[in-house]
């Protein structure tokens, strides 16, 4: 399907919004028009725009992650008054006295994580103040000027490894996952469009149907006067009448009801009226059943999701798996420090630090605690691996069964039009010769059923065409008529 240029669609909006007679001024959609503003402004819409959203600023906090981060951290004031044990080596015991001291600190740290080790760099300047009060009364200053350090676990899991693996995926699945929901908004709309133009049809036939009753009535009435019709055929006439007025009714109110559901799905005003153009009939179009299910293994967030699921299982048998064994720990850092009673002398002829830090942690008893643990991440990892290829092969059969669909439907619809011609042209012929008396009532109904029948299958047969055409772009995320994949067309840049 073609798609209108951008500009055509906002002057619908900016007509329907801003003219003060909007209400009353009817609106003229064809299909196009109908799937596109559906996209822009549906409720449905805006609520996969959100879901984008909030899955685009995950991924950006997660790009975040990887860059340095730079904290100050203050601790403005401390004051302590109480009551501690001191030792008094004077007199070589224990003893309680009275403090009082004003503590305050600051901390300025780069961070910088490593994705290859799981580890992280640091670098931070300290600066620390203290003040003791009572008989004893001193002041003192700390600091580090600077101090660049490393840590790392050495034999334990690393979750940056696979964050790089996943967080990635996760963001393209919701790029696909947004235009996955935009296609099926395709299909809602279109589904919407159809129901409102079946009703539209079959109000148009009942206002025919009821001005021509009303006519063959009154030509009965004339034909009764001089016996060429009997009472009966008379009554029946006007039965078909007063049943005429009477579909009328219902479908005005059937009309009403799928104006105001398609006026709502498109966040129009509940009392807006709405035209249909119905789609001319669709070009002919081939679609290889080995290319779509290809492009849905390449294009569907399912597939992307599955990927997705598998490699978090993979993450987790790799984090119980290596908890499970001993685990070492290494933090170690250079740098400088001092100590001084005034700010002046803290920063003069520091000494040097140093920091190695090595530790490690050996399971001995657990009862299996890990083992059991370790078991379950693998047997969940299989059944997960077991129901992704059970919704792969759901999909690929949805694939193919929609295709299938596709290609009776663009044969339906020729025969449906060509019946819907026959339909038009046998009622006229049968209601002019019921007019000059060479045919009956009976042949007369049974036409107009006909042409009915025709209408509401040409119809439905454009419907369905459409339905299946977009739950292929949906299932695939490719444009077949412009030959190239949607995440092509992917320039959704709010919020970035």
């Amino acid at each position: 399907m073609k798609h209108e240029p951008f500009y055509s669609i906002l002057a619908i909006l900016i007509i329907h919004f801003t003219s003060p007679i909007s209400a009353q001024q009817p609106i003229v959609l064809t299909l196009e028009q109908t799937i596109n503003i559906a996209a822009d402004s549906s409720l449905e819409a805006f609520r996969s725009k959100n879901m984008y959203l909030a899955d685009y600023w995950q991924f950006r906090t997660y790009k975040a992650e990887r860059l340095p981060s730079l904290a100050l951290n203050l601790f403005p004031a401390e004051y302590d008054r109480e009551i501690v044990r001191r030792y008094d080596s004077g007199d070589d015991r224990d003893v309680y006295r009275e403090q009082q001291s004003f503590y305050s600190a600051g901390n300025l740290e780069v961070k910088q994580n490593f994705d290859l080790t799981g580890g992280s760099f640091f670098v931070n300047s300290n600066l620390g103040y203290m003040r003791s009060f009572g008989a004893n009364t001193y002041t003192q200053f700390t600091s580090v000027p600077v101090r660049i350090g490393y840590q790392q676990s050495l034999l334990g899991y690393n979750p940056f490894k696979w964050q790089k693996k996943i967080e990635p995926l996760k963001f393209e699945k919701a790029k696909k996952q947004f235009l996955y929901n935009i296609e099926q908004v395709s299909e809602q709309a279109t589904t919407a469009f159809f129901e409102l133009a079946t009703a539209q049809s079959a109000f148009d036939l009942a206002k025919e149907n009821l001005a021509s009753t009303d006519t063959l009535y009154r030509i009965g009435e004339q034909r009764q006067r001089i016996a060429s019709i009997t009472q009966a055929d008379l009554l029946t006439l006007k039965l078909d009448a007063v049943n005429a007025r009477n579909t009328l009714q219902n479908a005005e109110i059937a009309l009403k009801r799928a104006m105001f559901s398609l006026a709502s799905y498109l966040n129009f005003d509940k009392n807006t009226e709405i035209q249909l153009r119905l789609p001319e009939r669709p070009r002919d179009m081939v679609i290889s059943v080995e290319q779509a299910t290809s492009f849905a293994r390449e294009n569907n967030p399912v597939f992307l999701d599955l990927q997705r699921q598998i490699l978090e299982g993979e993450q987790q048998v790799d984090k119980t798996r290596k908890e499970s064994l001993f685990n070492a720990t290494l933090n170690a850092s250079i740098g400088f420090n001092q100590v001084a009673n005034t700010f002046k002398e803290v920063y003069q002829n520091p000494m040097q630090q140093d920091v190695v830090a090595f530790s490690i942690s050996i399971p001995i008893v657990d009862w299996g605690v890990r083992k059991g643990k370790y078991n379950i991440a693998q047997n969940s990892l299989n059944v997960t691996r077991i129901s992704a290829r059970q919704n792969e092969l759901s999909i690929e059969e949805d694939v193919i069964m929609t295709i299938g669909d596709f290609n009776v439907q663009q044969n339906l619809i020729s025969s449906a039009e060509e019946a819907q011609k026959l339909s038009q042209m046998a009622y006229s012929e049968t209601k002019q010769r019921f007019i000059i008396g060479k045919a009956d009532i009976n042949s007369l109904t049974l036409a107009f059923q006909r042409q009915q029948q025709a209408q509401n299958n040409y119809i439905q047969a454009l419907k369905n065409y459409w339905l299946s055409y977009y739950k292929i772009r949906k299932l695939t995320l490719y444009d077949f008529e412009k030959d190239l994949p949607l995440s092509n067309l992917f320039d959704y840049k709010h919020g970035m």
